[in-house]
């Protein structure tokens, strides 16, 4: 007998199973994402050390006017953390969807992190 499972248990199975094969390193820190429904977040980690190097949403940018929809202000956080990756020192990293498919505001966020110079 199968049992159904809900979409939010077959994304924590599925960022289980990128998380097995993706490690952030000092070099190469992980870049992580999380998508609620309003917001997203991403953090740059090194899973060596267990540290956040830097965190970024778009919480903030919901009141600005240039960034209406949530794509929009997904692509402004992701230019907003390679800013602050770049500050850092960090120039590449490894990219962890967790578990999210790579559409809408996921990659909205993947490319404005592109056009802001990190390199994945």
């Amino acid at each position: 007998m199968t049992i159904k499972l809900s979409k939010s248990e077959q994304r924590i199975r599925r960022h289980h199973r990128i998380r097995a094969k993706v490690i952030g390193t000092s070099e190469r820190p992980r870049l992580a994402i999380f998508k609620s429904n309003s917001y997203i977040y991403a953090q740059l980690i090194d899973d060596t050390k267990g540290a956040t190097l830097s965190a970024v949403s778009d919480m903030g940018l919901h009141g600005d006017k240039k960034a209406k929809t949530k794509t929009e202000r997904a692509r402004l956080a992701g230019a907003a953390l390679a800013k602050s990756a770049k500050e850092k020192g960090v120039k590449e990293v490894v990219f962890d969807r967790g578990g999210f498919i790579y559409t809408g505001r996921v990659r909205a966020f993947a490319d404005g992190a592109r056009e802001g110079g990190l390199v994945f």
